[in-house]
């Protein structure tokens, strides 16, 4: 076949492209939209040297990885639902959390991911304030001038990251085009040896003598 003939046959069936498209778009959407919302807490720590040395500051940023070896821990997540008395199990909140270091910045980034926003943001912060705790005990064996010091700039920021109804059934939609041409072209190879008019009898070599008419 020709490129004008998979044109033709998608042309034949556009409805069939479309009605495949729509009812992937919908179909996601009804089910993204039935799912509960999930937000995600974000706490950053500043690492911060006590003095502008280039050694120190390269010592603070050596000791992220330690910091985040440190937190990311089931005897930190137990404390903090000691603390906060949470109905879950260190386990579950190790599984809902995420602490990466960032070396460029000299933070220490904590994210939680919590079906309350505000539940989250109270995790997430007492995550944070685990790490300032840590450092300050730290500090206490080493001079002033040396010291790595962490300090929460900010409180935590929350955003939705599931579901995301719009950005799913646009993916949908689209898989739902390119399963409509497939169809459609699949539709069209089957039927191209079915001959119903004479445009559509196609055969090398052997000439059309008649047609019968209706």
């Amino acid at each position: 076949m020709l490129l004008s003939d998979y044109l033709r046959a998608l042309a034949r069936r556009w409805w069939l492209i479309v009605l495949v498209a729509v009812i992937a778009a919908v179909g996601a959407y009804v089910l993204t939209s039935r799912q509960p919302a999930v937000y995600r807490s974000t706490q950053l720590v500043l690492i911060q040297p006590s003095r502008a040395d280039f050694g120190l500051t390269e010592a603070g940023r050596l000791l992220l990885n330690s910091m985040v070896v440190y937190l990311d821990s089931s005897l930190i997540a137990q404390q903090i639902i000691d603390d906060l008395q949470l109905p879950t199990n260190a386990q579950t909140l190790m599984d809902n959390k995420t602490i990466a270091p960032d070396t460029l910045r000299l933070v220490v980034q904590i994210d939680v991911d919590n079906g309350d926003p505000a539940a989250g943001e109270a995790i997430a912060e007492a995550w944070g304030q685990a790490l300032v705790d840590y450092r300050s005990r730290q500090n206490q064996t080493v001079a002033r001038e040396d010291r790595v010091l962490a300090l929460l700039p900010d409180r935590p920021t929350t955003t939705q990251v599931a579901p995301q109804p719009m950005l799913l059934t646009a993916a949908a939609a689209v898989l739902g085009l390119i399963v409509g041409v497939a169809l459609a072209l699949a539709l069209e190879s089957v039927e191209s040896v079915i001959v119903r008019r004479r445009e559509d009898f196609r055969a090398d070599g052997i000439n059309l003598l008649a047609v019968v008419p209706k």
